[in-house]
């Protein structure tokens, strides 16, 4: 069976009570607002994420930074931070 680049596979993985046991690790099922990533692999009835083995705790704080179907926010208004202590050296040398 050949394997697509980028693709990956849960082959290996044991099914407990604990959970999905993959190399070791216990893996948590993805949680709703992952629905849609890219990385997302089904194992029996289940959707799981190779890459992040707890899944909510990486939406805990914010988006998941592994998610390949969300796009990070940006500053629209394109402000920029100054260093206040520069911007006044700068202003004394007349830039």
């Amino acid at each position: 069976m050949a394997k697509k680049k980028g693709i990956v596979s849960l082959e290996g993985a044991v099914k407990t009570d604990a959970g999905l046991t993959y190399k070791g690790v216990v893996m948590e099922p993805v949680v709703e607002k992952c629905e849609g990533c890219e990385r997302i692999v089904p194992f029996e009835d289940e959707q799981y994420c190779p890459t992040y083995a707890q899944p909510a705790r990486k939406w805990a704080n914010g988006v998941c930074n592994f998610a390949t179907h969300v796009r990070a926010e940006v500053d629209k208004a394109g402000k920029v931070k100054v260093n206040p202590l520069k911007a006044s050296k700068r202003a004394a040398r007349g830039r």
